[in-house]
């Protein structure tokens, strides 16, 4: 089932299962419980972010081949970050370039994302998927100045910016995709083909990133995992290629879909 999230003419936010562009069948539970059909239909102007996580988790380096392009050898743990709440994006509605804390080295990161719907501690990677609840596109946008030149590798810093966490467009739910590392994954910048993949190239898989993460910790429902991103960013480049206002950044996921997002400048 797809799963997304509008906000009807009166301002209520509700859960939907898409029809058609503009228009879906409202659905009742929530992420923890689980989705039900009801028999009520809306018509809806835009997608919301598909879900309003508990929390953001990341992981850097985890595909073999951009930690190839960086010049840095594979971790042999997943290296964490986290990015706060301010930075969710809604499908369709742009990424900002900060200009009071300026960043002239914005950069896009095409990442698989997996919403937990149950509460999870020390589990194994081989239960690890029954806790999934499904999956969407993310961009894990990264302020490469902050990121690594300034402050001393300010990995928070630099993905923090308000904007900087587009998901969407909907959730596909778990029992539609049998294995979340087998799904080609692809970045265009204005039709330009940049990241091309497939999460099979990930050195830890959707299930071991679920074991480290949820060892001594519980991830509650609701908290997204953005897993990494595949080669191919902006700042790998040579000579680097970052956003500029004006791009339009496409995430496409198989059996999932397409997250777009256009680009401009903060307002100050």
């Amino acid at each position: 089932m797809k799963i997304a999230r509008v906000q009807d003419p009166s301002g209520k936010i509700e859960y939907i299962e898409p029809i058609s562009e503009r228009e879906g069948t409202i659905l009742e539970g929530s992420v923890e419980k689980g989705f039900v059909r009801s028999n009520r239909q809306i018509e809806y102007a835009d997608l919301l972010a598909p879900i309003e996580p508990t929390c953001l988790l990341c992981i850097g380096l985890n595909y073999k081949e951009h930690a190839a392009e960086t010049g840095k050898e594979p971790p042999e743990r997943p290296m964490l970050f986290i990015k706060s709440p301010n930075t969710l994006q809604d499908p369709g509605r742009p990424i900002e370039l900060p200009r009071f804390l300026e960043s002239a080295k914005v950069d896009y990161e095409g990442e698989l994302a997996v919403v937990m719907g149950k509460a999870a501690k020390n589990v194994s990677a081989a239960d690890a998927l029954e806790y999934v609840f499904g999956y969407t596109a993310a961009n894990d946008v990264s302020a490469r100045d902050w990121q690594w030149e300034w402050g001393n590798k300010q990995y928070c810093q630099g993905k923090s910016f308000d904007t900087f966490a587009p998901l969407g467009p909907w959730i596909v739910t778990a029992d539609e995709i049998e294995n979340p590392n087998a799904l080609k994954i692809e970045t265009r910048i204005n039709g330009e083909v940049r990241q091309s993949s497939s999460t099979s190239d990930m050195i830890f898989s959707v299930a071991t990133l679920i074991e480290f993460l949820s060892g001594s910790k519980t991830l509650l429902p609701g908290t997204v995992i953005l897993t990494g991103t595949p080669p191919g960013v902006g700042g790998g480049m040579s000579p680097p290629q970052y956003l500029n206002s004006g791009d339009t950044v496409d995430i496409e996921i198989e059996k999932i879909g397409k997250l777009t997002n256009p680009v401009i400048e903060e307002r100050i």
